[in-house]
C-alpha cells in the first residue's frame, strides 16, 4: 500500500516585517534543509482558523518582528502496511532534516496502486482472450501440450550449455 502523507511544521522565521515576507522565508528555509535528500517533498502554505469563529487567518503570526508560520509539507510513502507506519515514516524522514521544528500529522490518504491496477486488468484481459480463442477443435489433452512445450524449450536450454 502506498500513502499520500500530509505533515504540518511550526517554521520560525526572524527579522520579518509582513506575514507574506514571512510565508516566503519560511518556505525557502524549508527547501533548503529538505534538499537535496528529500526534494520530492511539496511545500505549501498551511491553513490556519480562528478557534471561536471559524475564519481563516493567514499562515503566519507575526509579533515582534518575528514569526511562527504553518507550512504544510506533502509526502508519499511506498509500501506500508498501514498508515500509521507511513505517518511514522513521513515524520521520521521529515524531522531528521528539520531539526526543532514541530511537527504534525494531518492526513493520510491511501493512494491506488497504477501498477496493481494494469496488472489487474491485464490479467482479466488475458483470461478473457483465452476463453474467446480456445474452441472444441483446438483443445488438446495435457501430454500433448507438455510435449509441444519441451520442444520448445529443450533445444534453446542444450545450446546454452554447449555455450
Amino acid at each position: 500500500m502506498n500513502c499520500r502523507v500530509v505533515v504540518e511544521a511550526a517554521v520560525p522565521v526572524y527579522d520579518v516585517e509582513t506575514p507574506d515576507e514571512a510565508v516566503r522565508i519560511a518556505i525557502s528555509k524549508t527547501g533548503e534543509m529538505l534538499n537535496p535528500d528529500l526534494n520530492y517533498v511539496e511545500i505549501s502554505m498551511g491553513k490556519r482558523q480562528c478557534p471561536h469563529c471559524g475564519d481563516d487567518l493567514d499562515p503566519a503570526f507575526l509579533a515582534a518582528d518575528e514569526s511562527l508560520v504553518a507550512l504544510e509539507l506533502e509526502m508519499t510513502v511506498f509500501s506500508v502496511e498501514r498508515d500509521e507506519h507511513a505517518a511514522r515514516i513521513a515524520r521520521k524522514e521529515i524531522g531528521q532534516r528539520l531539526e526543532n521544528i514541530p511537527l504534525d500529522v494531518l492526513e493520510i490518504e491511501e493512494i491506488e496502486d497504477e501498477d496493481e491496477d494494469e496488472a489487474e486488468s491485464d490479467a482479466e484481459d488475458d483470461a478473457t482472450d483465452d476463453i474467446d480463442a480456445e474452441t472444441p477443435a483446438e483443445t488438446t489433452t495435457d501430454d500433448e501440450a507438455d510435449t509441444s512445450h519441451e520442444d520448445d524449450v529443450l533445444p534453446e536450454f542444450e545450446e546454452l550449455i554447449d555455450e
